[in-house]
C-alpha cells in the first residue's frame, strides 16, 4: 500500500488490523467447511488488569474471525509442578491449536524453566526458545512475539520503505526490542538497538529513518531524538503525571517533525490481537501440514 507521506501523519492500527482480520475470517471459513476449528487456549494466573485487557481485546478478535477460545484461570498462588501439569495437558490436546501464556509470571514459578515446557509448535507468542532462535535464523515456520510483529505490519501496511531503511529501536528486552530488531533486518533494513547505557542517545536515535521506541518511559522520546522526516513507532504502553495512558514519545513534541507516528493508544497495541490470531491460524495449518 503505498501513501504519499505527509508531516505528523497519526498512523493508526485499527486499519492494518482490520486487514488482517479480513484475510483471516476467509481462511478460517474454508478451515471450518473441513470441519475444523482453530483453536487458542489462554493460560492466565490471577487476574492482572492488563493480562485482562488484553485478554478481552483477543477473545474478541478472534470470535469475530471464528477462532475457538478458552481461557484457563490458575490461582495466583499455583505452584510450579501445578503450572507445568496444567501446560503439559494443554500441550497435549489435539484440539488446541495455540497456547498463549500470559507474563511475567508471578515470582514463585519459574519462567526460565517453563518457557521449555510449553509446545514450540503451539507457542503463538514466542515463549519458547526455539521459536526465539527461528527469529533469529529468519526460520519462518517459527512464531515471533506479536508486538514486534505488529510493528513490522504497521509499517508495510502504510508503504514505509523498510529495504535498505536506518531504523533505530530503543530498548532491548527480549518482548519487543530484540525481537523487532531481527525482524526488521529479515526485511533487510539497517538496525541499530539503543537502550539506557548508550552514549549520546538523542544523537544516536536523530539519525534514523524510522525510530521504533520500545523502552517502557513515558515521553522521553523528545523532538531532539528524532530526524527531520522520520517514521516513529511508538510501543510504550505508560501513565502520564495525569493518569493517561500515553507512549514512550511525547507526540505533541515531536509531530511537527515527524512524516508518521504511531499513537498510543490506538497504535501497535490494536495490532496485536490480530497477529495472535494470524499465528493461531498459522500453528492449526503447519500442525495438520495445510
Amino acid at each position: 500500500m503505498e501513501v504519499v507521506q505527509t508531516k505528523g501523519q497519526i498512523i493508526k492500527g485499527k486499519p492494518v488490523a482490520d486487514q488482517i482480520s479480513e484475510n483471516l475470517i476467509k481462511e478460517v471459513n474454508e478451515l471450518v467447511k473441513e470441519g475444523i476449528n482453530p483453536k487458542l487456549t489462554i493460560i492466565r494466573v490471577g487476574a492482572r488488569g492488563d493480562d485482562l485487557a488484553y485478554e478481552r481485546g483477543a477473545l474478541k478478535r478472534c470470535e469475530n474471525i471464528g477462532i475457538t477460545t478458552e481461557v484457563l484461570e490458575l490461582a495466583e498462588d499455583i505452584a510450579q509442578e501445578q503450572y507445568i501439569e496444567t501446560l503439559k495437558k494443554v500441550n497435549e490436546d489435539k484440539d488446541v491449536h495455540g497456547i498463549l501464556c500470559f507474563r511475567p509470571l508471578p515470582k514463585q514459578l519459574n519462567e526460565e524453566s517453563i518457557k521449555y515446557v510449553i509446545s514450540p509448535e503451539k507457542d503463538v507468542d514466542c515463549f519458547s526458545p526455539v521459536n526465539a532462535a527461528k527469529v533469529m535464523e529468519g526460520d519462518q515456520s517459527g512464531f515471533p512475539p506479536c508486538t514486534p510483529t505488529a510493528v513490522v505490519e504497521i509499517l508495510k501496511h502504510y508503504g514505509v520503505e523498510l529495504k535498505g531503511a536506518k531504523v533505530t529501536v530503543l530498548g532491548r528486552s527480549m518482548v519487543v526490542g530484540k525481537p523487532a530488531a531481527m525482524l526488521l533486518l529479515n526485511e533487510h533494513a539497517t538496525v541499530t538497538i539503543c537502550h539506557s547505557r548508550t552514549k549520546d542517545l538523542a544523537n544516536v536515535t536523530s539519525e534514523a529513518d524510522i525510530l521504533v521506541a520500545a523502552v517502557g518511559r513515558a515521553k522521553m522520546v523528545k523532538e531532539n531524538f528524532v530526524k527531520e522526516g522520520a517514521v516513529v513507532v511508538d510501543v510504550g504502553i505508560n501513565v502520564d503525571e495525569e493518569g493517561k495512558l500515553c507512549g514512550d514519545v511525547d507526540t505533541d513534541d515531536v509531530l511537527d517533525k515527524v512524516s508518521m507516528i504511531t499513537p498510543v493508544p490506538a497504535g501497535v497495541g490494536s495490532v496485536t490481537t490480530s497477529i495472535l490470531a494470524k499465528h493461531v491460524v498459522k500453528a492449526y495449518k503447519l500442525q495438520n501440514n495445510k
